[in-house]
């Protein structure tokens, strides 16, 4: 009798082992399906640091889970679904702080906009040798703005970059503008000197030959003042 009851007991505890060695199939799957979806909310880019962090557990989860620590693992995929939780949550608050930041990024590039057309408006003349290029590059720019306008209420990351990307041909031009601007316009400068000093030459000529005409005049009637003698 004893026999039996210690038998039984030794069934029931290889049953309760066996049971517990079983793969946490359940535990992966629910981390898996919450690592899913903090890449959905963009924990990737907006909770980094959470999102890593939960990435490195789950990579720890899966080693355990190929040495068939499955206690172990088990555990480990559930810490794994909460971290990833954590990180989706994280990535809502990083979006709305990005998205506020683009949009500020946005107002300051649209007025610096504004203030380039207005400088450029002001060289228009020294622009004509460039003029193929700006008209390119004004394209560009206002398509870019018009773009990330669109692109922050969904990915204010990629609206950012965009940005970005206008910022740097907006300060390109400001510096191009600002040179053209500090340069004197050196020949229409020389081109008046040149007239002014040709006209003054035509004058000093006119007035010399003027005066040389008078002196002959002089010379002439002193002549036919002079009495004659017989």
């Amino acid at each position: 009798m004893k026999y039996l009851t210690l038998l039984s007991g030794v069934l029931v505890l290889l049953l309760l082992l066996t049971g517990c060695a079983k793969p946490p199939d359940a535990e992966r799957e629910a981390a898996r399906v919450s690592m899913d979806a903090a890449v959905s909310a963009g924990a990737d880019k907006y909770a980094p640091v959470d999102f890593d962090g939960a990435q490195k557990m789950w990579d720890s989860a899966e080693s355990r889970m190929k040495e068939k620590k499955y206690k172990e693992a088990k555990q480990a995929y559930i810490d794994v679904k909460a971290a990833f939780e954590k990180s989706a949550a994280a990535a809502e608050a990083g979006k709305k702080a990005a998205a506020d930041q683009a949009n500020a990024s946005l107002s300051t590039l649209e007025e610096s906009w504004k203030n380039l057309q207005a400088t450029a408006r002001t060289v228009r003349k020294k622009l004509r040798d460039r003029e193929e290029a700006w008209t390119a590059d004004s394209g560009e720019i206002s398509e870019g703005l018009s773009k990330a306008r669109e692109m922050i209420p969904a990915d204010p990351a990629g609206a950012k970059t965009k940005l970005d990307e206008v910022k740097g041909v907006i300060d390109r031009w400001e510096a191009a503008c600002k040179k053209m601007a500090s340069t004197p316009k050196k020949p229409e400068t020389t081109k008046k000197k040149t007239t002014k000093k040709k006209e003054t030459k035509k004058k000093g000529g006119k007035k010399k030959e003027a005066t040389k005409k008078a002196a002959k005049n002089k010379a002439v009637d002193k002549t036919k003042t002079q009495p004659r003698h017989p």
